[in-house]
């Protein structure tokens, strides 16, 4: 029974995930950077605060705190303060195809990142996964034209790659944390969100032509890619004993992704991204083999 409802929980993590690459396109035609930060931020914060309370660990939330707040205070600024921010401007400048399959290599990149600041042995396969990754990301980028190296959007993919530097180093940071998960990420947004305001304060864009379209759009951000998702994958590997068959779930992602933008915002599918894609999968699936095997 356990299994079935991990399985169920898994799968629907994944569908959500595969909808916000559309979500974010359709929010960005409305907000800016910042402003989808701040807004999704806080949708993100009540949902994560309401499931705290549902769950009973509202009294945690602030000795959880105070028991390393310069630690949480970091931890909020790399994720969801830098990392959203520099996500989004790349999903931004970048078709959402190119953004989303470049963000997908921050596994990749995480293993490099674990070798230098925990100590951790880079094998033969993690070298094999990663020469598919980053070939898959200049396929993506530069549209197949590898030996020119033309890329439409320098900046996009840049910060495309910076956002997986980011993501990696907040699950390093997130390594030594025993805290409860939940209650990490909501310090998270609380630390994040007068940061954001702040910055949205700065940059003056009006909010006033922002449609009821738009709002739905940021709000649907903050619940599914920022927020309750993040619960039911959690709740998936909690309950689940094979945690491989769980995670191996997320590989199907970016595909239906891919689907959707098609349909829904009507993106055109570059060829190259595909075949960029299935070779980031590809370094990912070698990856998961290395850990099987060790």
């Amino acid at each position: 029974m356990n299994e079935r409802k991990a399985i169920g929980y898994g799968l629907s993590a994944v569908l959500l995930w595969s909808t916000v690459a559309t979500a974010f396109k359709l929010t960005l035609a409305e907000f800016t950077p910042i402003q989808m930060l701040t807004i999704a931020s806080i949708v993100s914060a009540i949902a994560l605060f309401a499931i705290c309370a549902f769950q009973g660990k509202l009294n945690d939330i602030s000795s959880t705190f105070t028991s390393n707040p310069f630690y949480y205070l970091l931890l909020g600024l790399i994720n969801p303060l830098a990392y959203y921010l520099i996500l989004f401007k790349a999903y931004e400048l970048l078709p959402a195809s190119q953004a989303q399959a470049i963000n997908y290599s921050w596994a990749i990149t995480l293993t490099l990142m674990a070798a230098v600041f925990l100590g951790q042995k880079i094998r033969k396969q993690d070298w094999i996964a990663c020469g598919f990754s980053y070939l898959g990301v200049i396929v993506i980028a530069t549209k197949g034209d590898i030996l020119g190296l033309q890329f439409d959007s320098p900046m996009g993919v840049g910060l495309a790659l910076l956002s997986t530097l980011l993501w990696a180093g907040y699950w390093i940071l997130n390594t030594k944390n025993k805290a409860d998960p939940i209650i990490g990420v909501l310090l998270g947004f609380l630390v994040a969100i007068p940061f954001a305001i702040g910055l949205s304060v700065y940059e003056g864009a009006s909010w006033s032509q922002i449609t009821i379209k738009g709002w739905a759009a940021v709000t649907y951000v903050g619940l599914f890619e920022m927020g309750v998702t993040f619960v039911l994958w959690l709740s998936a590997l909690k309950l689940t004993e094979n945690t491989a068959r769980i995670s191996n779930l997320i590989f199907a992602s970016p595909f239906i992704s891919l689907m959707l933008l098609a349909t829904i915002i009507g993106e055109e599918i570059h060829p190259t991204t595909l075949i960029g894609l299935v070779l980031i999968i590809t370094g990912l699936v070698i990856q998961q083999m290395k850990k099987k095997a060790a």
